[in-house]
């Protein structure tokens, strides 16, 4: 997916602007916002989405999201700009597609988070591809982002056919995770209105983290030449692979935790070292502490960290942790729309707002911003989610149906021993 969305960020459209306002940033926002209004549409398409249709879903997506790119290298500039609104909005909503394989399952988590982790890998190598693209084959930056994605096309189809494979959830998987099922409006509205507290936390903190992450994505060529590394070509797919090798290894500890709650107060113990990390990072680099590759290697950590949680992982477990009825493609849609929706903010806001501050130094501020509300949403969610926890154990030792079944039955076997030694 991330071929037909990443490579024409590596291009820079240096010296094009449409009223006075860079090409390249309208590019981004009109691809963002087609992703916005999709994210929106994805919260009762992905929720309400059946299995037989997925497959027809993820491939009809995808060659809309390839057209749009053909279109975008055929139509002229400034028209153009359109094409890649249009290629993001069928985009949009192939992630909730592929994750709806794979959630409720006891190996949801090692599934999810080797899923997960290939998209920080995959926008570092889609890059690379669509540099070597326009340097070695000559390909324009226009042309560029529909020929990366024809090379992925065939890899496309071949993973598309092995998930149609994977098998549906067995009854272990339900009994530990519970069964996902469609959600009608109703059943959405019941599920934010019950936890409307930390809901209305995770959608503030997944904002200003989407938007932080989209900036550090799109715009990481100018991030890494600030810092020394104009040319390299290679840097976007190393540094985004120790990042990705860290993630999986870290995220793929919650599989070990059975207890659903634990797993996901495991996954707030992860969202308040991701905030410290980024935080702490980019303090050391602004005192020449540490060199601004290890830099951007250790904020990387600290965003994905918290950023891949967010994706599935750990909507996947409240849901189960709470016995929630229906799929956590709901949950990760909502904070999606609004986590767009930040990201097209802040874009807007570097270019009108803060024109004359450069790339490195807004990202800088984002990162000291991120951190911080890391950590007060983080705890603020935990204290939250223990006391709702607390109050749920406490309502089934009030009244729990099997306790008094089994009372009854231990008491009509105590009577029948009783009767038996009479006779």
């Amino acid at each position: 997916m991330y071929a037909f969305r990443k490579p024409f960020s590596v291009a820079t459209f240096e010296g094009l602007e449409v009223f006075h306002i860079d090409y390249k940033i309208l590019l981004i926002i009109a691809q963002v916002l087609g992703y916005v209004l999709s994210k929106f549409i994805g919260i009762k398409v992905i929720s309400e989405l059946k299995a037989k249709n997925r497959v027809f879903y993820l491939l009809g997506l995808i060659g809309i999201a390839e057209a749009a790119l053909v279109l975008f290298a055929l139509v002229p500039k400034p028209y153009n700009i359109l094409c890649m609104f249009i290629n993001g909005i069928p985009l949009g909503m192939i992630w909730g597609i592929v994750f709806s394989y794979l959630e409720g399952r006891k190996f949801t988590e090692i599934l999810g988070v080797a899923l997960s982790t290939s998209f920080i890998v995959s926008s570092g190598v889609v890059k690379s591809t669509g540099f070597f693209v326009m340097e070695s084959w000559g390909f324009s930056p226009f042309w560029m982002p529909a020929i990366t994605g024809l090379i992925f096309i065939p890899p496309l189809l071949f993973f598309a056919w092995l998930l149609e494979r994977i098998p549906k959830p067995t009854a272990e998987d339900i009994t530990l995770r519970s069964k996902r099922i469609p959600m009608s409006s109703k059943d959405r509205k019941k599920v934010v209105l019950k936890f409307l507290f930390p809901i209305t936390l995770w959608i503030l903190f997944y904002t200003y983290l989407t938007a932080f992450r989209d900036f550090r994505d799109n715009f990481a060529r100018e991030l890494w030449d600030s810092i020394g590394y104009k040319g390299d070509t290679s840097v976007y797919a190393s540094s985004e692979v120790i990042v990705a090798v860290i993630v999986l290894l870290v995220l793929g500890a919650a599989f070990y935790f059975k207890d659903n709650m634990k797993a996901l107060f495991f996954y707030h113990i992860l969202l308040i070292i991701g905030s410290l990390s980024i935080g702490f990072s980019t303090l050391l680099f602004h005192f020449g502490t540490i060199g601004p590759y290890y830099w951007m290697v250790v904020s990387g950590f600290g965003l994905y960290i918290c950023y891949v949680p967010f994706n599935s992982l750990f909507f996947d477990r409240f849901i189960a942790a709470f016995k929630i009825k229906g799929n956590a493609g709901f949950l990760i849609y909502l904070a999606d729309a609004f986590g767009y929706l930040g990201s097209v903010s802040v874009l807007l806001y570097k270019n009108f707002g803060q024109s004359t501050l450069s790339w490195l130094n807004f990202f800088i501020d984002g990162a000291y911003i991120v951190a911080a509300m890391g950590v007060l949403v983080s705890i603020g969610s935990m204290v939250y989610l223990t006391k709702k926890n607390n109050k749920k154990k406490k309502e089934n030792v009030k009244y729990n149906p099997l306790g008094v079944i089994q009372k009854t039955t231990n008491e009509f076997e105590n009577n029948l021993f009783l009767n038996e030694n009479k006779i």
